[in-house]
C-alpha cells in the first residue's frame, strides 16, 4: 500500500524544485510516472533531461527540512494541499493546459467542487463599479454561484465582499504562498473567506508577492470557474488576460458595459466588440450559463427604499453635470453654467447626502 504522507513528502519536494513550472512537472510524472522515482535518478541522467544545472542540484539535495515545515502547515484543521491525482481536485481546472500539479488550499476544499462564476476588474475602480461588483457578487452568491476572484484591491475584493455579505460561497486564488496575505489590508477579508469558502494557490508557502506569480494566478482563476464576468478594466490590465485565458479554456466570458469616457470602461466594452456577452443584471448571466437556482428578486432593505433627498434647481443641475462615469470638476461648471465656488460647495454636500462620490483622481460620479 503506497504511504500518502511519503508521496505527499515528494511531491512537495518537487514543487520546490528551482526553474520546474507545471509544463515540466507533467513532463518528468510522464517520464518517471512518480516524483519518488525523480529523486532517485543519478546526476548523468538528469542532465541528460535537459534540465538546468540549479534544478538538478536540488533534485540531487532536496531541501528536506522545509518540506517537513510544509507538512507541519498542514496540522491546521483548514490547511489542505490536494494533488491533480486526488479525487477531490477540481475537475474544471484538471482540464485546462498545464493545470498546477498541487493546490494548497485554505478552508473548504468542497467549494472548488461547485458551480463557480469568475468575477475581474480594476484595483481602481469608479465607486460605481465598485458598487456594480458588489451588487452583482451579492446576488449570483445569493442564487447558489460561488463567487471566484483574486484578492486583490478594487473590484476582487468588492466581489469577494458582496458574496460573503449575501452569506454565499467565495474563493479567493492568490499568488502567494498561503501563509502570506497579499495586499496586507485584506487580511481580515482572507480570514472571512477562509471560515466562508476557501482561500487558493498553486504556489508553495514562503512565496513572496512576485509580478510573474499573478498571469499564472489568473489562470487558475478562470479555470476553476464556468466563465469571468469582467466589470472595470482598462485596454490593458490583468483582468483582460484572465478574459482572454477564460476564452482560451473554453469559459464564457461576460464584460459590464461603461462609459466612453471611463477609461476604466475601455477594457469590457473592447471585449464586447471581440465578442464577450454583454450584460447589464444577473439574470442576464443565469440565462447564459443556466442550470443555476432559479434567480430571486433581492428586496432592498428598508434603509435603501428611503428617498432620494428633495433638491433644489441648481443642485439637482449639478447632480445632473456629474455622470456615471468619472466626471472632472471643470467639466460640471461647464455643464451647469454655475461659477466653480458655487459647484465645489454643492458637490461637498451631494457626497455628504451619498448621491454622488469622489474617486482617488479628484472627479465625481453618481452612485446609482
Amino acid at each position: 500500500m503506497v504511504d500518502r504522507a511519503e508521496t505527499l513528502r515528494h511531491w512537495l519536494a518537487l514543487i520546490r524544485a528551482p526553474l520546474i513550472g507545471p509544463v515540466t512537472f507533467h513532463s518528468l510524472l510522464q517520464e518517471h510516472t512518480e516524483p519518488q522515482a525523480v529523486f532517485g535518478l543519478s546526476r548523468g541522467v538528469l542532465e541528460k533531461s535537459g534540465l538546468k544545472a540549479t534544478t538538478i542540484e536540488y533534485l540531487l539535495q532536496p531541501d528536506w527540512q522545509q518540506v517537513d515545515a510544509d507538512l507541519a502547515w498542514l496540522d491546521a484543521s483548514s490547511a489542505h494541499v490536494l494533488l491533480i491525482e486526488d479525487r477531490a481536485y477540481p475537475a474544471l481546472l484538471r482540464e485546462i493546459p498545464a493545470p498546477p500539479p498541487v493546490l494548497f488550499v485554505m478552508g473548504d476544499v468542497g467549494v472548488l467542487g461547485r458551480k463557480q462564476l469568475a468575477m475581474v476588474g480594476s484595483r481602481n475602480p469608479t465607486p460605481a463599479g465598485r458598487e456594480t461588483a458588489y451588487d452583482f457578487a451579492r446576488h449570483l452568491a445569493a442564487n447558489g454561484l460561488t463567487i471566484t476572484s483574486g484578492l486583490a484591491l478594487g473590484i476582487d475584493g468588492a466581489s469577494h465582499e458582496g458574496a460573503l455579505d449575501a452569506d454565499g460561497l467565495t474563493v479567493a486564488v492568490v499568488g502567494t504562498g498561503l501563509d502570506r496575505v497579499y495586499p496586507a489590508r485584506h487580511r481580515e477579508l482572507a480570514h472571512r473567506i477562509a471560515e466562508n469558502g476557501a482561500l487558493v494557490s498553486e504556489f508553495p508557502l514562503g512565496t513572496p508577492p512576485t509580478a510573474g506569480n499573478f498571469p499564472r494566478r489568473n489562470r487558475l482563476i478562470s479555470g476553476l470557474s464556468m466563465g469571468v464576468l469582467v466589470v472595470e478594466a482598462a485596454l490593458r490590465s490583468g483582468s483582460l488576460i484572465t478574459a482572454r485565458l477564460a476564452a482560451e479554456q473554453g469559459r464564457e466570458v461576460f464584460a459590464v458595459p461603461g462609459s466612453i469616457n471611463n477609461p476604466q470602461a475601455r477594457g469590457c466594452n473592447a471585449l464586447i466588440r471581440q465578442g464577450a456577452k454583454l450584460v447589464e443584471t444577473a439574470e442576464h448571466i443565469f440565462e447564459e450559463l443556466g442550470g443555476f437556482a432559479a434567480p430571486v428578486n433581492i428586496e432592498p432593505d428598508d434603509e435603501a427604499a428611503v428617498s432620494a433627498p428633495e433638491l433644489d434647481a441648481e443642485y439637482r443641475r449639478v447632480l445632473e453635470s456629474v455622470g456615471h462615469e468619472p466626471t472632472p470638476v471643470d467639466m460640471v461648471v461647464k455643464r451647469s453654467g454655475l461659477t466653480a465656488d458655487a459647484v465645489c460647495s454643492m458637490l461637498l454636500v451631494l457626497e455628504l447626502q451619498g448621491l454622488i462620490a469622489s474617486t482617488s483622481s479628484g472627479h465625481y460620479c453618481q452612485t446609482s
